[in-house]
């Protein structure tokens, strides 16, 4: 009985060993197992290591680096090549990684007018993006040069003054391809740095993708679809939305509907207003400010945010440019088979009534699922992209 016990307290204590030095992939971090160590290699990829190879980082020579100039009395090591320019018409690929990984953490600032470039991902040589949003708006920050919110979340931070940060964890088991395409007429400059970790990714990993749509103006009467095709199983973990009001007043009455796996008419989940959804109240505690326009009580949280900007002299059009985002970390949405997401747009008008709204209307929708994915619908021109 005693050689039985020993020999199941030396395979308990051999297994317990295992776990604390070599099983764990170094994913899923948080303040609880940071102390833990993992067989994960570090690397990065920025324009001063475009192949995020081991000890080739700030190689470029004068001859070749994009900051010469700046860098011509210091030389080689010295910041020759922080920064990328990409053309009118050209897609640079930011980054090829070959092998099993997870991307943790992105960093971009654009410099100069960045409407107008298509951030896309591709996962395991697939033919069609995972991942198409236009720059800005993947990270919540949709209206553009001068319009970036403030925003402290645990998935997407927005620092002063365009400091695009993403903290998505994106496994990948063969491949990552991340390109920027220049749909504009402007050429773009752009600082970037992608940091991942080499690691084995768990069987049950699925892929991350991202969506953008806009309908400018909404008919009349008519729901936005956030996101719609969605073939396979996964959850749903993100919704950012950028709207353009053109009318006086509150804005954020419409229902948010999930239709899971064969829903038709009827969603699954169905909201009770816009701001209930990303998690407010009662009109962000709408009131009328001295200039007799509508003020709001702006929020940036772990999971939840709204913002708006008012320029009336350079954007008349618009009454308020709204963003608002929600993370479903603590709360995916799961399917198994079919996924769709829509919002209204509805107000207030007399006697109480409800008003159908015909809004500018953005949004970025955000999950996770196993591949292959259904083709995205096709983007629109950049002039539908671009918010004047």
């Amino acid at each position: 009985m005693k050689i039985k016990l020993t020999v199941f307290f030396m395979i308990f204590a051999f297994a317990a060993l295992a776990q604390q030095t070599g099983n764990f992939n170094g994913m899923d971090l948080n303040m609880g197992n940071l102390y833990r160590l993992s067989n994960a290699e570090s690397r990065s990829i920025s324009p001063e290591n475009f192949t995020g190879e081991k000890g080739k980082g700030g190689m470029a020579t004068l001859e070749e680096g994009s900051a010469a100039r700046a860098a011509r009395e210091l030389g080689q090591g010295w910041k020759v090549n922080p920064y990328i320019n990409i053309k009118p018409g050209e897609t640079f690929v930011l980054g090829e990684i070959d092998g099993e990984g997870v991307i943790q953490h992105i960093w971009m600032t654009p410099a100069g007018d960045y409407r107008g470039n298509i951030l896309r991902i591709y996962w395991d040589d697939e033919e069609t993006p995972s991942v198409e949003v236009p720059l800005g708006y993947f990270f919540a920050a949709g209206w553009g040069r001068n319009y970036e919110p403030r925003i402290t979340s645990n998935a997407i931070c927005v620092n002063p003054r365009s400091g695009f940060n993403s903290y998505w964890q994106m496994p990948f088991r063969k491949k990552c391809k991340i390109t920027m395409e220049n749909i504009d007429q402007k050429g773009l400059r752009l600082y970037y740095q992608i940091d991942y970790a080499l690691t084995d990714v768990p069987k049950d990993a699925a892929y991350f993708h991202a969506q953008f749509r806009r309908t400018n103006p909404l008919p009349k009467g008519e729901v936005f679809t956030i996101l719609d095709g969605v073939k396979g199983a996964g959850h749903y973990v993100g919704t950012y939305i950028a709207r353009g009001a053109f009318n006086e007043g509150w804005f954020g009455e419409g229902e948010v509907k999930f239709y899971i796996d064969g829903d038709t008419e009827f969603p699954t989940i169905c909201g009770t207003g816009e701001e209930d959804y990303f998690c407010g109240s009662y009109g962000y505690e709408e009131r009328k400010g001295a200039d007799g326009f509508e003020d709001y009580t702006m929020f940036s949280g772990p999971y939840t945010g709204f913002h708006y900007f008012r320029d009336r002299k350079k954007r008349p059009d618009y009454r308020n440019m709204i963003g608002q985002y929600r993370w479903h970390i603590m709360d995916p949405v799961r399917f198994k088979k079919d996924f769709k997401v829509t919002i209204q747009s509805i107000g207030w008008k007399s006697e109480g009534r409800y008003k159908l709204l015909e809004d500018d209307i953005s949004s970025v929708a955000y999950w996770y699922q196993g591949e292959p994915h259904n083709i995205f619908p096709e983007l629109p021109n950049v002039k539908n992209i671009v918010i004047e």
